[in-house]
């Protein structure tokens, strides 16, 4: 009999969290403090901070659960059957015809409206 053991959020995965934070905001913080420093290498600070701070909160269990969702959504998006050059023109057309249609639909509706609370107000030329 195979037992399953759920985790759930700690502290610790809370304090990864944070830390993760702290070293996104640190090269955030880097890129202006750093003004006397070559652009380049102030983009790399802030490009470090973000990669070493997602790897941190990555180790959390709301990190192992996001990244799960992920590869979950990898594996359904392979199962999506695409629509053909064809299709898709054909759809964009409908698309298309239907916004000119409905444009000039709503078009209508507002000139008859305005020209109606014109009458009834007695208002306007």
């Amino acid at each position: 009999m195979t037992e399953q053991v759920q985790e759930s959020a700690t502290a610790l995965d809370a304090a990864k969290l944070a830390a993760g934070v702290a070293i996104v905001a640190a090269g955030v913080v880097g890129f202006y403090l750093l003004t006397a420093q070559p652009i380049w290498l102030r983009w790399i600070i802030v490009l470090a901070g973000l990669v070493l701070g997602a790897l941190v909160s990555l180790q959390s269990y709301q990190g192992k659960t996001f990244w799960s969702f992920v590869q979950g959504s990898r594996v359904e998006l392979r199962k999506v059957v695409w629509p053909n050059r064809q299709e898709t023109m054909q759809v964009t057309i409908v698309v298309f015809v239907m916004v000119i249609v409905l444009s000039l639909f709503f078009w209508g509706l507002d000139t008859l409206l305005a020209l109606l609370t014109r009458y009834l107000t007695g208002q306007g030329g």
